[in-house]
């Protein structure tokens, strides 16, 4: 099996690492979740912080090693005068984890969100967005994938770029 390597988070995902250094400076402004085309409700929770390393086999027989944080949003409104929490709270969330469950910054983050009626789907997260004093982070479904095919296509991408990217001295373009 090969050692867990966080190094392969798709370029559209953000590391817990990345999500709460962005958080920082932003303690008291109101973190808003988009996903499904609609922000969450200002009564969200986060229910549940879950770390997981897995090993795995892909459909070419290659052996996957991966640390992972799954955070779980609920999406419901509660009553009164609440407002979406701030960045500094969901922050101090994720502190009181790491009391009890080791949390690797550099590892995937998968956020499942649920109404509480539907059932719960997995997203990936964009980098926070900091915009009118709230900030934003965009929630995009997780999309099952063949991991031989996309390594093969950004292989084949890369080659690409190579061959017919601008010409210099030193490389010629393939003809």
């Amino acid at each position: 099996m090969s050692a867990i390597d966080n190094g392969k988070i798709q370029e559209d995902d953000i590391s817990l690492g990345q999500l709460l250094n962005t958080l920082d400076g932003e303690r008291d402004a109101p973190l808003v979740f988009h996903y499904d085309g609609r922000p969450v409700k200002s009564g969200y929770h986060v229910t549940e912080v879950k770390a997981g390393q897995f090993s795995a086999l892909d459909c070419g027989a290659n052996p996957e090693a991966w640390t992972e944080i799954f955070i779980q949003l609920w999406d419901i409104e509660e009553g009164g005068d609440r407002t979406h929490m701030p960045a500094g709270k969901f922050q101090a969330i994720i502190r009181k984890v790491t009391d009890h469950v080791q949390l690797d910054g550099s590892a995937k983050l998968t956020f499942e969100v649920s109404d509480g009626v539907r059932p719960m789907q997995l997203y990936c997260a964009a980098m926070p967005i900091l915009s009118a004093g709230t900030v934003h982070v965009s929630l995009s479904p997780r999309p099952a994938s063949c991991k031989p095919r996309d390594r093969w296509l950004a292989e084949e991408n890369s080659k690409a770029a190579a061959c017919c990217g601008p010409r210099t001295a030193t490389r010629g373009c393939c003809a």
